[in-house]
């Protein structure tokens, strides 16, 4: 079986990759790049890529994967440099937390997760993966990947609406008709 178009195959799987790196960088910049490697070494992969082992999005999925662990192993450099050998720039400001376009609240609730359930939190939503392809690429079985994903949305819930049950703010406004 041949494979598809490898046009055809990043237009209608960047935004997954992007998805997923997104949600596991803080940074818009470092999410693009890695997207862009990831379509890179797929493209240079192409010929060795088997429809029958995975599919095609799987298969980006767990390139993206092994980049990411690469650039967070790789990012392991001291939090501080001596300020003599900092640059201009560098002293601009803070940078945003939040350039990715994540509610602040989301961002903070997903802070509280461990690192295993964010991951799994990315592959799902932002990669847009099956649980079963979720699997395939962790090695867990489907039936923890499943019971993890409904442990970590229902913390998320709890992050996000400590209330439990009563309507949020951002819920209410649509239909509020208090002055």
């Amino acid at each position: 079986m041949r494979p598809p178009d490898f046009a055809a195959v990043y237009e209608a799987h960047v935004w997954s990759v992007y998805g997923f790196l997104a949600y596991r960088l803080r940074s818009r910049d470092d999410a693009e790049d890695l997207t862009q490697l990831t379509f890179e070494r797929a493209l240079r992969a192409w010929e060795r890529y088997d429809p029958s082992k995975a599919s095609v999005s799987t298969w980006l999925i767990v390139i993206a994967r092994n980049l990411l662990v690469d650039h967070l192993r790789a990012d392991r450099r001291p939090l501080h440099d001596p300020i003599d050998e900092v640059g201009e720039s560098a002293l601009a400001g803070p940078p945003d937390h939040h350039e990715l376009g994540l509610d602040p609240a989301l961002e903070r609730a997903l802070g509280t997760l461990g690192e295993r359930e964010r991951e799994l939190i990315a592959l799902r939503f932002g990669g847009d993966l099956s649980g079963a392809e979720i699997a395939a690429i962790t090695g867990l079985t489907l039936a923890n990947v499943q019971q993890i994903m409904s442990r970590a949305l229902r913390r998320l819930r709890v992050e996000l609406d400590p209330a439990d049950g009563l309507p949020s703010p951002i819920r209410n406004t649509a239909g509020s008709t208090t002055a």
